[in-house]
């Protein structure tokens, strides 16, 4: 025999179906609280904390006021002084059938889970039980706060790229447009089309993601541009399977890795050279490689760039890159580089096709 209020057998031993429906709903009520406390999950979560701890009424508060109640309203009077107790100590508070624990995110006094226990027959949970699960709901609450941050840093970041679009390149382009005005009048009309779609695509305030399809196009945009002022010394190969055009990806992550490739090590190589921009599926994940046949690098050197600590002059697009990729999917979504001095340099981007929240607008 179960004692379901407890999810122990009659022996003492715990029920392992229990363990398993307890787990299960806190990792619900962690998606749920992904946005946080007003989010549109909160009313969700308090519903599940209702179930999870047996009670008459489960209520969330946040510092300024009740954010979502499941069960029988609460009455006001009765709710307010629990409240500001749990509050005023930043501890667990019983008064009359109400018990409250402080919710702490980030070290700090952030809200409360309150419960209405369900009457004599039921004193609900107790002291120790309210508050591991505030806690649990507290960690839930952390991971969405430092979601939002993330987020912050990702547009920090690509605000910091769009304003270190190289001067370089930007001379260079109109150099060259302006070279050509008089001997190829109809090639310099179609290259200041080019370097207008390109100013357009780079400084577009749309949103903070793009399509496979469209980082390509800024691509090509990008390199008839170079190509002309290579005089078409420079080749390139594009290969995209068409089942990754639509993915969704960080603006501006590809461009910047071709930018890097021209300058870094196309530029400094005698005679011409190549790039390849390749994508295809690979499961589950968006594969990108971008690859060029210029002077490659120390493997060491590539490292220190994406960590940051690399030259100036080359760690700015790279390193602001991985970053972003990183802090959108994950530590495990850095940028790839297989790189050689004299040999070229391959850099390889892996990212999920589909991601909750990346979508391009």
């Amino acid at each position: 025999m179960l004692d379901r209020r407890r999810g122990r057998r009659v022996d003492g031993r715990p029920d392992p179906a229990h363990t398993v429906r307890v787990l299960t709903a806190v990792q619900q009520i962690d998606t749920d609280l992904r946005d946080g406390l007003r989010g549109r999950g909160g009313p969700q979560a308090a519903r599940r904390l209702r179930r999870l701890l047996h009670s008459r009424t489960v209520v969330l508060a946040d510092l300024n006021g009740v954010v979502a109640v499941a069960g029988p309203d609460p009455d006001p009077e009765e709710l307010a002084p629990v409240l500001a107790q749990t509050y005023d100590r930043a501890a667990h508070t019983h008064r009359g059938a109400w018990s409250a624990s402080p919710l702490i995110v980030d070290g700090e006094l952030s809200g409360a889970l309150a419960v209405l226990h369900n009457g004599e027959d039921d004193a609900g949970p107790t002291e120790d039980e309210l508050t591991a699960v505030a806690a649990l709901v507290s960690r839930s609450l952390d991971h969405a706060a430092l979601r939002r941050a993330r987020a912050r840093i990702a547009q920090a970041d690509l605000r910091t790229l769009r304003a270190q679009i190289s001067p370089h390149f930007l001379h260079n382009a109109l150099a060259v447009i302006g070279a050509r005005i008089r001997t190829d009048p109809d090639r310099a009309r179609t290259l200041l089309n080019d370097f207008a779609d390109y100013l357009r695509y780079s400084f577009a305030t749309k949103g903070d993601y793009a399509t496979v399809s469209d980082e390509l196009q800024a691509i090509q945009t990008y390199l008839e541009l170079q190509r002309a002022r290579f005089n078409d010394r420079m080749e390139l190969t594009v290969r995209m399977a068409p089942e990754v055009l639509p993915v969704a990806i960080p603006f501006l992550v590809i461009q910047p890795i071709v930018e890097n490739a021209v300058r870094h090590g196309l530029e400094p190589k005698p005679g011409p050279g190549s790039i390849s921009v390749s994508g295809f599926g690979e499961g589950p994940l968006c594969v990108i490689e971008i690859e060029d046949d210029g002077v490659g690098m120390d493997p060491e050197l590539a490292q220190a760039i994406l960590a940051g600590s690399g030259p100036p002059a080359k760690r700015v697009g790279l390193a602001n890159v991985d970053q972003r990729l990183r802090t959108v999917y994950g530590p495990e979504y850095g940028l790839v580089i297989e790189t050689a001095p004299g040999s070229g340099t391959k850099v390889v981007i892996r990212v999920p096709r589909f991601k909750r929240g990346v979508a391009a607008t």
